[in-house]
């Protein structure tokens, strides 16, 4: 009889550590969020440790009398490695593992990880490769005996440890290649961009922190079926869908990847072309989870990354969702946006004013027409009802009385 063997792969069990440089609550939130990203990853958690330093110690991270710490504690729990809060250079990876014996990893490392797992498009799949190896390609020094000992877990999805292993000048042969493909698929979506600006249907793009509720309420609007879970990056493809408002105005959804706190500058230069729907949107809809604990910061995350793309003025509503779970909370606003309102994407509670109010603000960028049309010219009427919002419309003796809301484009072809 054939013996059977267990192929499942080994669940990680890591201990968390972080560096409190001013802000010790901020630290541990951060801590929490690691512990979500690695849970996500597939690891378990066994324990944590946060250090109170001026600055992060150039050589180790962590000051050398709490790495000591860190070891009793890995042998005392059983874990099998190390995940540090912040990007380590490739000296306190080195002497990280030297120390203690263990797989290091920081937090850049397990989000790229996710990313890899969650990449389902050609152009995500580019994107993460791209942003791991030039990661990697200034660590090949400092990964030291790390790769040969991993045989699976974090930090081993996406282009695979052979590619890691081969020198920096193949590697940069490899991002010159993904590079290459990558501007034909921005080409492609800048044209897709372009065809979208010349039907002067207005675009908003749905932007919030990972796990907010973004796919949740892009599926309660317009049934889109997006990937919906509980877990941080469930989303990573854009998705857009035509979402037709109760005053018969369209506008275009676009759901963008989520954003985080230390998002690792190789991924927001990767996922530029991604992240960037927001910079071409005519309006900004920003979802915040409501009962996070760490919402203020949540929110400040998500406006430092907008800045970094330089999105610019753009009109924000902001929903403060999963209101549902709230129950009767005080009410709070985002001074940053146009306006604020709590909603539930998951029961619709407060998405028939969202509506309204998005209606409202994109008749903003419209022009209203009151206007007697000879009955030669119905035809410029038809563009009205694609592209605009019909008010009225009565037959008279003299002609079509129509009272109506267009883009400017039209108005110039009216």
């Amino acid at each position: 009889m054939a013996q059977i063997y267990e192929t499942d792969e080994e669940i990680e069990r890591v201990l968390l550590i972080g560096v409190a440089l001013d802000d010790n609550d901020e630290a541990e939130s951060s801590l929490d969020e690691l512990a979500e990203l690695a849970k996500t990853a597939g690891a378990v958690t066994v324990g944590r440790l946060i250090q109170p330093r001026e600055y992060f110690h150039p050589a180790t991270y962590i000051g050398k009398g709490k790495l000591e710490e860190v070891r009793l504690m890995a042998d005392e729990l059983d874990a099998t490695g190390i995940i540090c809060d912040d990007e380590l250079t490739p000296a306190q990876l080195r002497n990280l593992e030297d120390v203690l014996n263990l797989k290091i990893m920081d937090r850049t490392m397990v989000i790229l990880d996710i990313f890899a797992s969650r990449a389902n498009t050609s152009e995500g799949k580019i994107q993460v490769e791209m942003a791991q190896l030039k990661y990697r390609m200034t660590r090949l020094s400092g990964l030291g005996t790390t790769l040969s000992r991993l045989g699976g877990g974090i930090g081993t999805r996406g282009p695979g440890e052979k590619k890691i292993e081969t020198d920096r000048r193949l590697i940069r042969d490899r991002i010159s290649r993904l590079n290459a493909q990558l501007k034909e698929i921005e080409n492609h979506r800048e044209i897709q961009r372009q065809k979208r600006s010349d039907s002067t249907i207005p675009v908003a793009a749905i932007v919030g922190y990972t796990n907010a509720g973004k796919s949740t309420l892009l599926n309660k609007l317009t049934n889109a079926g997006v990937l919906s879970e509980d877990k941080l990056f469930a989303t990573l493809d854009p998705t857009t869908r035509v979402l037709k408002l109760p005053n018969t105005d369209k506008v275009l959804l676009t759901d963008t990847v989520g954003f985080i706190r230390k998002l690792p500058h190789n991924l927001i230069e990767a996922f530029k072309s991604t992240l960037e729907e927001a910079k071409y949107a005519d309006i900004i809809i920003h979802v915040v989870d409501s009962v996070h604990p760490d919402m203020d910061r949540q929110i400040a995350a998500v406006y430092e990354t907008l800045d970094e793309l330089q999105v610019g003025d753009k009109p924000v509503i902001t929903l403060f969702n999963k209101t549902d779970l709230a129950g009767n909370a005080e009410t709070i606003k985002d001074m940053r946006a146009k306006c604020s309102m709590r909603v539930s994407a998951k029961t619709g509670e407060g998405i028939d004013e969202f509506l309204d109010e998005l209606g409202k603000i994109l008749r903003e960028n419209r022009i209203h027409i009151n206007r007697c049309f000879k009955y030669q010219d119905a035809g410029r009427i038809q563009l009205i009802r694609e592209f605009g919002t019909l008010i009225s419309e009565e037959y008279t003796q003299d002609g079509i009385e129509v009272e109506a809301y267009v883009p400017k484009e039209i108005y110039d072809k009216l």
